[in-house]
């Protein structure tokens, strides 16, 4: 329990700042996250509202794929998928880039299609980054967010051994990641 007071604290203090932070609690370790409200509004409010709703808890992150992602949202420890609430714009042309430590979301070919799903990218990946022509918005996926705390163990997780069972086959872990919860970070006054 030490561990997860000085969590709080620190994340506390990050938080200070003026930007939503969320922990995710995992077993094996702790992430920290800084939320982007300013370029990415709707998918802040998304996100936010899984955590307040607590879809995210005792999920797994169930794909890693080495060197680009690792990938979570909607699958519980059980391996059965949870409920989510309608697709949310796309928000990838928002300035901010897919680079190491960036929190997106994933979403399928179609732009309108970002639900719960969210991934953190392991590398540098320009191609995740919306075309530079897009005026419409339609290409790429949306950062909304970035690690500050735990890249380690982000980095621990994309090592795992893979070839897990069940519906995320040869991309799950064998031993698998849960998201024992998601934790949105009291802010605290400056000192």
């Amino acid at each position: 329990m030490v561990f997860a007071g000085a969590l709080l604290f620190s994340g506390g203090a990050l938080a200070a700042q003026g930007m939503p932070h969320v922990a995710l609690l995992t077993t094996m370790g702790a992430i920290v996250i800084e939320l982007d409200p300013v370029h990415a509004p709707l998918s802040v409010a998304n996100f936010l509202r899984y955590v307040q709703e607590k879809t995210y808890d005792d999920t797994l992150f169930y794909r890693v794929a080495p060197g680009f992602v690792i990938q979570a949202g909607t699958y519980g420890a059980d391996g059965k998928g949870r409920a989510t609430h309608d697709p949310i714009p796309l928000e990838a042309n928002n300035g901010l880039k897919n680079v190491r430590g960036a929190l997106s979301m994933a979403r399928n070919e179609e732009p309108m299609t970002a639900e719960a799903e969210f991934f953190i990218v392991l590398a540098d990946n320009p191609g995740l980054d919306p075309n530079p022509n897009d005026t419409e918005n339609k290409t790429g996926y949306a950062v909304f967010g970035h690690v500050v705390q735990g890249m380690d163990v982000v980095d621990d997780i994309s090592r795992l051994t893979l070839g897990g069972t069940g519906p995320f086959g040869p991309a799950a872990p064998l031993i698998p990641v849960v998201i024992n919860k998601a934790l949105l970070l009291p802010a605290t006054a400056p000192r």
